[in-house]
Formats: structure tokens, sequence, C-alpha cells
């Protein structure tokens, strides 16, 4: 039984020859020669029953029919067709960007990508290149150097012109984050300092986007934390790729059940123990909105010196990294006269 053949790709290619051809089909065993009108295939190899490839002849532009010649007859014809080659001309890189480890699937556009065979980036080969058309080609980035690389496309017409640009960008590094710990409602804004930081296009605290981001400069961004709990460590994803972490905490906010003793005189210098939750990251006690000094024994326990003042209440508050806590009040009595 003669060969089949049902696609042959790509379909057109230059009048100049030289495109490789995949046939396939059935019945491939054995043939003796592919012809492309009536010229024999500059070489063609039988990979399996079902796949041959071949490579054109030079001919004349227009459509030429592609048959299989075997000893039990010839195959159907499949139409590939011959253009003119041209010099290529590439007018669009996307993305333009991508890390300098390469891999960045990019899709160039322009014209006189017929028959290419190389696509380079600052004079590197792509990794893998596929001709998808005549105005088409999606390439895959090799590694290279931070910077601009020209890219170029080579066909049977010639060289595509330095026109055309991907920008390789450094990995992005984070060297702190400040502050480093925050309350579990999100909201505290943190200032991220490092290098190869423009163009980001998240910052993440664990899996989970900022709120918001500004980038201030090559060295800089300022994130606003989502809520979160627990360690959280913070990324950012430039087109270089993604960060190292910087730790973040989220803290709870701290709770206050008790104070020993809740009263004392009108002078400063009563020495009162806070009792709560939540407590190792105090950053102020106060007593009626004034700052007082403090010590935090535990997690639970901070011992603070009352404040002086008029005689009455007034509220006690703590506040922590994970926000500030509800008051208890301490009253202030006076001496009692003489």
């Amino acid at each position: 039984m003669p060969p089949t053949i049902s696609t042959i790709n790509p379909s057109q290619g230059p009048t100049t020859g030289g495109t490789t051809v995949t046939l396939t089909g059935t019945g491939m065993t054995g043939s003796t020669a592919v012809r492309f009108g009536t010229t024999n295939a500059t070489s063609f190899t039988v990979v399996s029953a079902t796949q041959i490839s071949a490579v054109s002849p030079p001919r004349a532009a227009g459509a030429a029919a592609v048959i299989v010649v075997h000893p039990t007859g010839n195959s159907n014809s499949v139409t590939f067709t011959y253009v003119v080659a041209q010099v290529p001309v590439v007018t669009g890189v996307a993305p333009s960007n991508g890390p300098t480890s390469g891999g960045t699937s990019v899709t160039l556009t322009g014209t006189g990508f017929t028959g290419a065979t190389t696509v380079t980036f600052a004079g590197v080969p792509a990794t893998s290149f596929t001709v998808n058309s005549a105005t088409q080609i999606t390439a895959v980035t090799p590694a290279g150097s931070a910077g601009a690389a020209v890219v170029t496309v080579t066909t049977p017409g010639g060289v595509s012109a330095p026109d055309a640009f991907f920008f390789y960008a450094a990995p992005p590094v984070l060297n702190s984050a400040s502050p480093v710990l925050g309350p579990t409602a999100g909201g505290v804004v943190v200032t991220l300092t490092g290098s190869s930081l423009l163009n980001a296009s998240a910052v993440r605290f664990g899996s989970t986007n900022a709120t918001s981001f500004t980038v201030v400069s090559a060295t800089q961004i300022t994130a606003t934390a989502p809520p979160g709990t627990g360690s959280s460590p913070i990324t950012v994803i430039t087109p270089g790729g993604t960060s190292n972490p910087v730790a973040f905490t989220y803290v709870a906010a701290p709770t206050l059940t008790a104070l020993v003793p809740s009263s004392g005189p009108t002078s400063a210098g009563t020495v009162v123990t806070l009792t709560g939750t939540n407590l190792a990251t105090a950053t102020a006690v106060t007593f009626g909105g004034t700052a007082v000094s403090f010590t935090v024994v535990s997690d639970t326990q901070i011992t603070a010196v009352a404040a002086a003042g008029p005689a009455g209440p007034v509220t006690v508050i703590v506040t922590t990294a994970g926000g500030t806590s509800p008051g208890l009040t301490y009253t202030r009595v006076a001496a009692p006269g003489i």
C-alpha cells in the first residue's frame, strides 16, 4: 500500500531552500525519495513508519506539491509554498525583560521570519525557538548578563538589524526589613532595603501579597503588611526573579487583666505590676496618657513606675508591636489632710 501524508510542518519556506519539514502520515518505512514538485528533497530521513523529515530544495516562488516516493507507489500530495526570502525585521519583544538566569518565553513580532535558522540574545543563541508564522517567533531566552541585550533573527534572507532589545534583570536581594514585627490585623508599613528592586511586581508576606507597596528606588521598597499570623518571611518579585526572604513576624494584640496595686499616691514612684497576655514586645506604658518607665518581665507581666498626677482614676494602657491593649483603671489617692 502506498504511503499517505496527513500534514507537513512548516508548510512554507524560502525560495533558497534549506527548510527542514516534517511529514506525518502512514506507511513511510522504505520510502525512496521525497519530492517538492519535480525536484527531489536535498535530503530526507525516514524517522518512523509515520514520520519523515526532509530538507526543501531551491525552487521558484509559489506552491509545490510534496509527495513521498515508495516502492508500492507514490503518496498523496501536500502543499509547500515557496516564498521570496527577505531580510527579517524585529519590531517587538514581549515580555521585554526577564531574569539573568534565562528561561523566559518571549514572543518576537516583525516580518520576514519564514525559514529562520537562528535567534540570538546579545549574540547568544536562544535556548529554543519556534517560527509560528512569517510575522511571529516564540523563543526561550538563554542566560545573560544584567542589562540590554540585542535580539536578532537570522533567515536565508539575512540578519535583522540590531533594533530590538531584551532587558536582563539582576535577581532582587533583600538585606533588611523594618519593623520586623507587626499586628495580626496588618496595616504596618514595612521598609525593605536591598538591591535590584526596580520594577517589582509583587511583595509577599509569606504567600500573601502586601496590601500595597511602593518602589522608592532600586534599593528601597515600602510595603503595607496584610493581615496574618506567625512567621511570614517577606519576599519581593521582579523581572529578575524572587528575592531571598527576610524575617517578619505577626504579633497578637496585648491584653491587660490586672494591676497590682490598682491605686497609689498622687506622687510618682509607685511600682505597679501589670498582668495580661502578649506583653513581650511592649514599646510603651501610659498612665492617663503619660508615658512611664517600665520593665518587661515576661510575655504576661510588666512592672511600671506610676506617674505623678492629680487624685482620681486614670487609664493604664500597654502598646506593643501587636497593637494597643484595652485600658485598666489605676486610681491616684490624695494624701490625708492634717
